[in-house]
């Protein structure tokens, strides 16, 4: 969304904006020549001479609409491009490129790929910058920090947005912003809904809020691709559409099976990470498993202490959950409940009985590999469950405090309310 609006600002100025904010805001009084490139497009996902003709390809078709001809018998296409950019007016061209990373985060199992793509890349961004005097605008999206040196080590003059507290809020909404820009959406989906405007404001602030993107921790904001799917259809209630959009398994998410996630375990843990660390670039071998759960949504910045102290969890309900099934498919050797027999869990839990609940359990337990995933103790026994039980769509509260005492695992479903002791 980000991306599309610098391209059509550049392109046509205030065309499309009126009335909005930046119609007073942009001070561009001329049309740019766009170059727009979604790196998604051209994952190396079958070799490195696949990788290099996708990438040749989207380049030449990038820049060929702008008058740049490859000749395929003379120098380098590298080489020609440079050539063509020298001849561009000063500052008459803006690069945008989406997801920079995606054909780097492809390979991440695959150290010698990895390095080969990265100095293809880094060949193209020598060539930006040798000829950075034709350039207007260059704005680089991307999931993951990989270390400047590496990849952008001619682009110098970079600036990295992505923890500036001036930036917090550029790529979600925040409250105020929903009660003053979707109101009439909110009343209509409440009304849907048979329920207060308060009420679902509340109720959306759980399910879609939560991610924080400035080193303070002081801003958080909503996800836009899933509120918006939700004014878009209220009648379907609070949807989970985390899968639909980056939260959808991909080849990141498969490196993170097999390093962040490969313990289910940690799903309740605490996890705290350095400012530094969060902050920094890395290599692939230097690279956080906590950073790349933060810089692909799955972990949020909750608060920031003693200076340098980043303490994670999860934004929200949709991703908490999203984070438990694929922890759960982690447990099941990539199956899901279902297909172990433990399918129903939140029917037994709102409608039968205790003995039914051993059963489904023991169920769930004679399909987890003992070795790979030992019940060790209590709080590992409490894990597994509680996994199971968020994969489900419950919300499983582990260690509640009342005046009562402690409960290992409590979870409501329908109009009951189960309280488990686990030995």
């Amino acid at each position: 969304m980000l991306i599309s609006t610098f391209e059509a600002l550049f392109k046509y100025g205030v065309k499309y904006f009126e009335g909005l904010a930046i119609e007073k805001l942009w001070k561009e009084h001329k049309e740019y020549k766009i170059v727009r490139l979604d790196f998604p497009e051209i994952k190396p996902l079958f070799g490195l001479n696949k990788f290099c003709k996708d990438l040749t390809g989207l380049i030449i078709d990038k820049f060929s609409s702008l008058g740049f001809e490859y000749k395929s018998s003379e120098l380098s296409l590298f080489r020609q491009l440079s050539s063509w950019m020298e001849e561009q007016e000063p500052s008459s061209l803006v690069i945008l490129i989406d997801e920079y990373d995606a054909p780097l985060t492809s390979c991440l199992n695959d150290p010698i790929l990895f390095e080969q793509i990265r100095s293809l890349l880094a060949e193209f961004y020598s060539v930006i910058k040798a000829n950075d005097s034709s350039l207007r605008f260059v704005f680089i999206t991307g999931n993951t920090k990989f270390n400047k040196t590496s990849i952008f080590s001619e682009l110098n003059n970079l600036k990295d947005l992505t923890l500036d507290v001036g930036f917090g809020t550029l790529l979600g909404y925040t409250h105020d912003e929903i009660q003053r820009y979707f109101l009439p959406y909110l009343h209509e989906a409440a009304s849907t809904l048979n329920i207060s405007d308060k009420e679902l404001l509340e109720k959306l602030t759980r399910q879609y809020d939560g991610f924080c993107f400035e080193r303070t921790a002081s801003k958080h904001v909503f996800a836009p691709w899933l509120l918006l799917n939700f004014f878009s259809y209220p009648e379907n209630g609070l949807v989970d559409y985390w899968f639909e959009s980056g939260g959808k398994p991909s080849v990141l998410v498969e490196y993170l099976k097999s390093h962040a996630l490969r313990h289910p375990e940690e799903y309740s843990r605490e996890k705290t990470i350095s400012l530094s660390e969060l902050a920094g670039s890395a290599d692939i071998q230097t690279v956080s498993d906590l950073g790349l759960l933060v810089q692909a949504g799955y972990l949020t910045i909750k608060s920031v202490e003693y200076g340098d102290t980043v303490y994670l969890d999860y934004p929200n309900l949709e991703v908490r959950r999203a984070m438990a099934r694929l922890y759960l498919e982690r447990l099941l050797s990539g199956r899901v409940a279902g297909q172990v027999g433990a399918g129903p869990i939140v029917k037994v839990l709102s409608e039968e009985n205790t003995e039914s609940l051993f059963h489904i359990l023991n169920r769930l337990f004679s399909s987890i590999d003992y070795y790979k995933y030992p019940v060790r103790d209590e709080a590992s026994l409490r894990a597994y469950v509680q996994v199971y039980m968020a994969g489900a769509g419950l919300e499983p509260k582990i260690e509640h405090h009342n005046a009562f005492g402690r409960s290992d695992l409590e979870v409501r479903a329908g109009e009951r309310h189960w309280i488990l002791e686990l030995k």
